[in-house]
């Protein structure tokens, strides 16, 4: 189906248009994932477990969300 097309059907809410997209290609821009390897001090290690398990999450979950929740605070190129 050519964009236009697709965009007419969207427009005119005729039926769900959920069918003539590919799901299986959906990428959200800038949430390509990209491994690393961190090295923490072991009383670190201890204090992330401890937090994620009182928290009921991994203790890689608990490290992207502190790291996302810090890296919204700071200021974006923009403002410097």
């Amino acid at each position: 189906m050519k964009a236009k097309a697709f965009d007419k059907k969207f427009d005119a809410n005729k039926t769900d248009i959920i069918d003539d997209l590919n799901l299986a290609s959906i990428k959200r821009p800038n949430r390509e994932q990209k491994r690393v390897n961190v090295d923490f001090p072991t009383w670190m290690i201890e204090s992330l477990d401890n937090e994620a398990a009182r928290l009921g999450v991994t203790r890689q979950s608990i490290i992207k969300v502190w790291l996302a929740e810090r890296l919204e605070t700071l200021p974006t190129s923009k403002e410097k």
